[in-house]
């Protein structure tokens, strides 16, 4: 990206796109967006501006002349829907940075996917508090604690004052917040945390959804940390069940046979119209964080179970193959059939050995 100095326009005023300082530097791809200097522009980029420079341009234009009122509430309501579009990807890539641990290229998605929130919703809005919670950890991440606090006050306040708060939001609300006294050393605090979003989550999503596990993986770090490993270890495994299920299924839509047909027509069969279960990005690196921390840990055991070793390299494996990374597909899948030999399990190693099928199979 190229930069140009900026000589501002008479009487106007231009923003830092991420500190609200004077800016002295525009994007000269979208030419709608300015920073205060160089460093500010290099971190906008490459924490979400690169994705979304372009569609910037519509939004942030001056709106044309339209001569009547249906047209002009026509382009509000285009705005309004690519707005939304936008605070969805803002947030799922900040989501995703998270768990990849850039929480530093965080901050500018969860700031972009604030702004939007608020353009589109209001300041005093209940969906603005997915955009704190990001925020929020990923200042948790950076050690700033009392900025963490800071975002997540303002959450928590948004969340106690709307009684229509949905319990999903809740559930990331309390998991910030164990994540935050887990940070503090306040380890008692954080499982009490951690327990509010379990059960919120599970009055969403059940208790074996990938949405929900986030919530045990946490708790299980704090016991780990504890060292009380005979609970962590539970957990642990919990996590690892629930997403080995949810892969399984993905991969098992995946590589489907397809229906022969028969007579005249196109077949129309229960299992042709069954949606494909799939991951979004922040959904991906949840998976890859959580379960190769898990297999780092499960190898490391010495007291470990063999099953609990192949099933998560099994996991691994699968996804992977989901994300059409072949090689670290069979990585783990090899790893998985030497695991599984030591397991009674004979319904694991079948499906390890069929899994293993299906990768040779791939080009």
């Amino acid at each position: 990206m190229t930069l140009n100095p900026l000589a501002n326009p008479k009487g106007v005023k231009l923003a830092c796109e991420l500190c609200q300082k004077p800016a002295f530097i525009q994007c000269t791809k979208c030419r709608v967006t300015y920073y205060c200097g160089v460093e500010h522009q290099k971190a906008d980029w490459m924490g979400i501006h690169e994705k979304i420079c372009q569609s910037l341009i519509q939004l942030r234009q001056a709106s044309p002349f339209l001569p009547s009122e249906e047209e002009r509430q026509k382009r509000i309501n285009h705005l309004n829907v690519k707005k939304r579009q936008m605070i969805d990807l803002t947030r799922t890539t900040g989501q995703k940075l998270l768990f990849e641990g850039r929480h530093e290229q965080a901050v500018p998605a969860a700031m972009q996917s604030l702004r939007f929130a608020i353009d589109v919703h209001g300041l005093a809005s209940i969906e603005l508090v997915p955009s704190y919670l990001i925020l929020g950890e990923a200042s948790i991440g950076l050690g700033r604690l009392s900025q963490a606090e800071e975002y997540l006050a303002q959450a928590q306040w948004t969340a106690l004052k709307t009684p229509e708060c949905s319990n999903a939001i809740k559930s990331k609300l309390y998991r910030n917040l164990g994540l935050l006294y887990a940070a503090k050393g306040q380890y008692d605090d954080s499982l009490r945390q951690h327990a509010d979003d379990i059960y919120h989550a599970s009055e969403d999503f059940g208790t074996d959804d990938i949405r929900t596990s986030g919530g045990y993986y946490h708790m299980a770090n704090v016991f780990f940390r504890q060292g009380r490993m005979d609970i962590a270890d539970t957990l642990y495994r919990q996590v690892a069940e629930i997403w080995y299920k949810h892969l399984l299924q993905i991969v098992k839509v995946r590589t489907a046979t397809p229906d022969v047909p028969k007579g005249i027509g196109p077949v129309i069969s229960e299992e042709s119209l069954e949606e494909e279960d799939s991951l979004d990005e922040a959904q991906e690196a949840e998976a890859v964080q959580v379960l190769n921390a898990i297999y780092d840990m499960r190898e490391h055991q010495s007291n470990r179970r063999a099953q609990d070793l192949a099933k998560v390299s099994h996991a691994l494996a699968m996804l992977y193959f989901i994300l059409m990374d072949i090689t670290k597909a069979k990585e783990f899948g090899r790893k998985a059939v030497v695991a599984s030999e030591g397991d009674s399990d004979d319904c694991l190693s079948r499906s390890v050995v069929e899994f293993m099928k299906i990768l040779e199979a791939v080009k």
